[in-house]
């Protein structure tokens, strides 16, 4: 068989075998625990109990498999220590995935809507909605998501702007991050924490070197390095086993194809 000139259905349906047989599987594979996955781990043990973290989901439902377990296990930590979480979301498709993933986790928790977190929404022109927050979040966000007045939740009613709260965490498939860096960071001085597709890591090395940005937990396995470092299970260390699957099958098919081309060549 020529593997330079195998019919892409073939590949598709290998791709499929190697990612479905693995989920049948309960296997997980050894994680080491990288020193940007620490810093963001580091930094929310650093929080006390009495400040506020803000967590924007700002990623599109496409990449929601990937976003997932960043945001469960970032979030499974916060309300493990505690803190109050204060959800919002930049991107409009990431508003009701946000919100779902927030009440979930919280419920697990046995935490309560208006005591333990609460959930803004989604504001469209995200400049203006990050410069905005830093003045007032309550002009930015006049209701939550259920258009209720967040103000009047007593334990949220002295959340003014960025000096209330510990830490924003963008949960990120794209630049959001950037922009978190350059007007909430750089104009107000809030910590930025990043939880970021895989992807993305690239784009943001200079900002994590500059200190402006912390992190990142990037993609599956830097979801998995967290559910370690929480001592948790979840779908993340699942998940690796299945990815690295895939990411073998890739690697055996280009290097099969760029073999078969070479000795087609030599003929």
């Amino acid at each position: 068989m020529d593997l330079s000139r195998l019919d892409r259905r073939i590949i598709f349906l290998l791709m499929g075998l190697a990612i479905a047989i693995p989920m049948l599987f309960n296997v997980t594979l050894p994680v080491n625990v990288e020193k940007d996955t620490l810093a963001v781990y580091d930094k929310i043990e650093m929080i006390e109990e009495s400040e506020y973290v803000m967590v924007s989901f700002d990623f599109e439902a496409s990449s929601f498999p990937e976003m997932r377990p960043l945001a469960v296990a970032i979030l499974n930590h916060l309300f493990e220590r505690n803190i109050k979480v204060i959800g919002l979301a930049l991107f409009s498709e990431g508003t009701a995935l946000g919100f779902t993933t927030i009440s979930d986790i919280a419920e697990k928790h046995g935490k309560k809507y208006g005591i333990d977190y609460i959930y803004l929404g989604f504001r469209p022109q995200y400049i203006s909605a990050i410069l905005g927050m830093g003045e007032s979040i309550a002009r930015v966000f006049p209701e939550d998501y259920l258009k209720k007045q967040w103000q009047e939740y007593p334990l949220f009613s002295g959340l003014e702007n960025y000096d209330n709260a510990g830490l924003v965490i963008s949960v990120s498939d794209g630049s959001l991050p950037i922009h978190w860096a350059e007007y909430a960071n750089a104009r107000y001085g809030v910590e930025i924490g990043v939880a970021c597709a895989a992807v993305m890591v690239t784009a943001f090395k200079p900002y994590f070197n500059s200190g402006q940005l912390i992190g990142p937990v990037a993609g599956v396995k830097g979801a998995a390095e967290y559910e370690k470092l929480l001592g948790r299970q979840g779908a993340a260390q699942r998940r690796l086993f299945t990815q690295s699957s895939a990411h073998i099958l890739i690697i055996v098919l280009v290097l099969g194809a760029n073999l078969a081309a070479y000795m087609r060549r030599k003929r």
